[in-house]
């Protein structure tokens, strides 16, 4: 049955972002008081693998490269009335759920607003994982927040918005797919304490603690190519696990066309019959629009603007990730990431990337220290609506 829903849908998206005007989303009309609105996004990958030891691509034709869609995200959303909102959001490519809640805002008008949230949401942690997938700055994310940010999760969040420094907090279970086990909470506190004209300076502080599924946890990451079909660092399977708090640290700084963003991430599995499993990690990158664009900033997140297309950004990005904590050898992997954006109209996006990776695993049955150090050349086209 799928076979035959996803080829009507994916028409039916990609006509809807052909034939509706470049907006922020496409709207419906009003039902019950509710201004109706309907938003996607498509993405086609392609990637070509300079392979060192292990084949990323996997295939068994031996192909250098895979292509295909990465994601094809639909949603419907709602504002109104009263303050209240709601979305429902499905990914056809991955089959999966994304924010499917309903939320309620109240206060602002030059005070502080607060919004209750409940339902499928991301959790209060990371700024790269929060911020939006359609205006990401590379075409995957850091290694370190693959593995350490906490995603969408069923759950419920209160968040507190005082322009210039705010806060959220909350609780969450499984998600709707039933594929993330753990219940726990998380806290993200945030300031601004410059804000003026184009320049922001951002600081950020987050806590994640949730239970593990059945004591069972595993850290890998793929190398900054999220079609790759091999891991080069991996902890194994801990099957002792009883909790895992992750701590993460911020830092942004815009100043008009220049865009300077860190993260620090440090998560503490706290073991039953063994010792404690650190792992750590993190990134650091640049982003600059060559005419002179900036970016908006609310609720402690950028906000790219695109205004009639034709706005390019160069980046440039390190970031690395440390599995290796006393017996448990994951292994290290650090990666280069230069990138090129192009939105050449409001709704169509290009972007192409060069990764470089340097990584090295314990061979855990001959002790030997493994190097795996490939290189990867990355496109994306993107339409969105």
């Amino acid at each position: 049955m799928n076979s035959l829903i996803r080829p009507l849908v994916l028409a039916s998206g990609l006509a809807g972002a052909c034939v509706f005007p470049a907006q922020a989303e496409v709207p419906l009309g009003t039902v019950a008081g509710s201004e109706v609105g309907f938003e996607g996004m498509f993405q086609v990958d392609g990637y070509w693998f300079d392979n060192d030891l292990a084949d990323l691509d996997g295939r068994p034709d031996g192909r250098d490269r895979a292509t295909g869609i990465r994601r094809f995200e639909l949603a419907l959303k709602g504002s109104g009335p009263g303050g209240f909102a709601w979305v429902v959001g499905y990914d056809i490519e991955g089959e999966n759920y994304l924010d499917n809640n309903v939320s309620w805002s109240f206060g602002g008008d030059g005070g502080p607003k607060h919004t209750l949230l409940f339902g499928q949401s991301k959790q209060p942690n990371s700024l790269e994982e929060l911020s939006s997938s359609r205006n990401n700055d590379f075409i995957a994310k850091a290694a370190a927040t693959g593995v350490f940010a906490t995603g969408r999760r069923l759950g419920a969040s209160w968040t507190y918005d005082a322009g210039a420094h705010g806060a959220t907090l909350g609780w969450f279970g499984r998600n709707l797919d039933d594929d993330a086990g753990g219940a726990g909470y998380g806290a993200r506190a945030w300031w601004a304490p410059l804000r003026s004209g184009d320049r922001v300076l951002h600081l950020g502080l987050s806590h994640v603690d949730r239970d593990t599924d059945g004591d069972l946890l595993r850290q890998r990451a793929r190398p900054n190519a999220d079609m790759a079909a091999v891991r080069l660092v991996d902890s194994g399977a801990l099957a002792d696990v009883d909790r895992v708090a992750t701590t993460g640290l911020e830092a942004m700084w815009i100043a008009g066309p220049l865009k300077l963003q860190g993260e620090y991430f440090l998560s503490r599995a706290d073991r039953i019959a063994s010792g404690d499993y650190d792992a750590q990690g993190g990134y650091a990158s640049a982003l600059w629009t060559p005419n002179g664009a900036t970016w908006g900033y609310r609720g402690g997140l950028p906000r790219t603007t695109v205004e009639g297309g034709g706005l390019w950004q160069f980046g440039l990005r390190y970031d690395q990730l440390d599995l290796d904590d006393g017996p448990v050898r994951g292994g290290r992997m650090e990666a280069w990431t230069v990138g090129v954006n192009w939105y050449w109209r409001d709704n169509a996006k290009l972007m192409l990337n060069y990764v470089d990776v340097a990584s090295r695993r314990t061979d855990p049955a001959t002790g030997v220290a493994v190097h795996d150090d490939p290189s990867i050349v990355e496109a994306r086209v993107q339409l969105h609506w």
